[in-house]
């Protein structure tokens, strides 16, 4: 068989010439053909979803098990109700916000969805994808696009046409190339058919987005392990291993110092390594292929696949691989990785908890962090760190003196002219903040990384804008309604009301700390022992949580 290619990377060419290869792609899927076709997340090995003959090539072409549910691929929720029965308004709810985009919603099916589709489930997959030429072809060939990854079963997903040609060359009718996908990880995948919904399959749009909207989501177990053999999967991605690469890979959990060196540890010179960017230089003779910084998620989960996938062209005999927190895309970064090596899971610092603490002036953190004392961890003050390197740190001094010049006398640094001259203008103060985040950053992590009590506590006013918050298997959010903290400030400084009012004012809201933390631990409790004491109990509670987490994710 001749694999067809159109290429449709360039959509500003010639109108007519994009026009007749979107409807010459959409004529064979509607006659029953399979097209490789583009989307934001990975590449879909489409076909008329409301054809049974058509789909069944599907899983012949892929190797995939009948018993593994497709997506249909739809233009937007007005389709709903040609496929699903019972549509609920949270449906609509999310699809006004979300489509097109990188979520798949698991609806009722109506009997024109065939069984072959569905795997014979009384459910349907519907997702509204987030590319122009896809988008175009379904609404050209006037039905809904059934399409899993258009990847040989088993193996890394395809984020380019080349992949999929390396996969499926000579398999199927044609590939549509529309250039490469931005997300880079399937689709988040959400059933709607239960109460509260839930999550069975992590993927490009982030858990905690879906949660600001509609509130509690629960997390199917299939996220974190595999489905027995007699479980049904109710959507794609749940029970087989998936996207695996030829040689076995093993996934090491925990902060990202910790996960390379236990990488370091076990490594021998033939294997493979997948990691982020700033721990490369550890493995020189080993293949080693980057997901991007560890903070920057998004280019992990556009690299992740790249990375799985390449290794097959290498003669390497085991693969390790570091994985991300479970934050963001994090999550499904994570969720493939583990899958990839069939959750043969090894958490490097299962032991330690680390906890990130911030909010603002008045909230209580000086009481959360003599609770977290009691409970016998250390806390590592980010403000006392930064103090002691102005007077120790020569590097961090000349980076100041570079960009803050005229805060310098014969005398050193004027902390007061540095002052005047930041807090009054936002852009100094955003430059500030970036030089000493280059020299504090690193000193925090290598303080934490020393640390041998089992609980680290990081407090730090700028915990989320510095990054800090990535070394943290949690932040929290210690908030208090504004008139208590208003009140302890002027107690504590013996100032004026209107002066603790400006001070407040100054700083950010506890709305900005509780939508950009883990968790939130309020304060307002009429003494402040009564909140050390509310404090401790919320944090043996959250660390019995964290370490239960560890637990599940420890080598088996």
């Amino acid at each position: 068989m001749q694999t067809l290619y159109f290429d449709l990377r360039d959509t500003k060419g010639q109108q007519k010439e994009i026009d007749d290869k979107i409807a010459a792609a959409a004529k064979l899927l509607r006659e029953g053909s399979l097209v490789a076709i583009p989307t934001e997340t990975v590449y879909g090995l489409g076909a008329n979803g409301l054809d049974g003959d058509a789909v069944r090539r599907i899983f012949e072409a892929k190797g995939r098990p009948n018993d593994n549910p497709l997506i249909l691929h739809v233009t937007g929720p007005q389709w709903l109700p040609r496929y699903c029965s019972e549509v609920p308004p949270l449906a609509y709810v999310l699809a006004r916000k979300f489509w097109p985009g990188p979520l798949t919603m698991i609806l009722k099916r109506k009997s024109v969805v065939p069984d072959e589709t569905t795997a014979g489930l009384d459910t349907v997959a519907m997702r509204c994808p987030n590319h122009p030429v896809t988008l175009a072809i379904i609404r050209e060939a006037g039905v809904p696009i059934a399409a899993p990854s258009a990847n040989t079963s088993g193996r890394p997903s395809c984020t380019s046409a080349q992949d999929v040609l390396e996969d499926m060359d000579g398999k199927i009718d044609g590939v549509v190339d529309g250039g490469p996908c931005t997300v880079g990880v399937e689709s988040t995948i959400l059933d709607l058919t239960c109460d509260p919904p839930r999550l069975l399959r992590p993927g490009g749009l982030p858990l905690e987005d879906l949660e600001r909207l509609i509130g509690p989501i629960e997390v199917d177990k299939a996220v974190t392990a595999p489905l027995q053999g007699d479980e049904k999967p109710k959507a794609p991605g749940m029970k087989y291993r998936h996207y695996a690469p030829k040689a076995p890979v093993t996934v090491i959990t925990g902060s990202p110092e910790k996960s390379a060196q236990e990488i370091l540890r076990r490594v021998s010179p033939g294997a493979g390594v997948i990691c982020f960017d700033e721990f490369a230089h550890l493995f020189p003779q080993q293949e080693v292929h980057t997901l991007g910084p560890s903070s920057d998620k998004l280019t992990q989960a556009q690299r992740v696949f790249d990375a799985l996938r390449t290794f097959d062209n290498s003669s390497v005999t085991e693969i390790f691989a570091q994985c991300p927190d479970n934050r963001g895309l994090g999550f499904a970064v994570g969720n493939r990785l583990k899958k990839a090596a069939g959750f043969h899971v090894v958490e490097a610092d299962s032991q330690q908890v680390i906890l990130g603490i911030t909010g603002g002036s008045g909230a209580g953190k000086t009481r959360a962090l003599r609770a977290i004392e009691q409970l016998g961890g250390a806390v590592i003050d980010c403000d006392a760190v930064y103090h002691e390197m102005l007077e120790q740190d020569d590097a961090l001094m000349r980076d100041i003196r570079t960009s803050f010049p005229n805060s310098f006398t014969q005398g050193g640094l004027d902390r007061k002219k540095l002052g005047q001259e930041v807090f009054s203008d936002k852009e100094r103060l955003a430059l500030l903040n970036s030089v000493v985040y280059q020299h504090l950053v690193p000193e925090v992590r290598k303080r934490v990384q020393s640390c041998v009590e089992p609980l680290v506590a990081v407090d730090a006013i700028n915990l989320l804008e510095s990054g800090l918050d990535q070394l943290c298997d949690r932040t929290v959010a210690v908030t208090s309604p504004l008139e208590l903290r208003v009140r302890r400030i002027m107690a504590r400084d013996g100032i004026s009301e209107q002066y603790a009012r400006l001070r407040v004012s100054a700083q950010k809201p506890d709305e900005y700390f509780r939508s950009k933390c883990s968790c939130e631990l309020n304060n307002g409790a009429d003494t402040a022992e009564a909140f050390q004491a509310e404090a401790k109990d919320f944090f043996h509670r959250l660390i019995d949580q964290i370490r239960e987490e560890k637990q599940h994710g420890a080598e088996k």
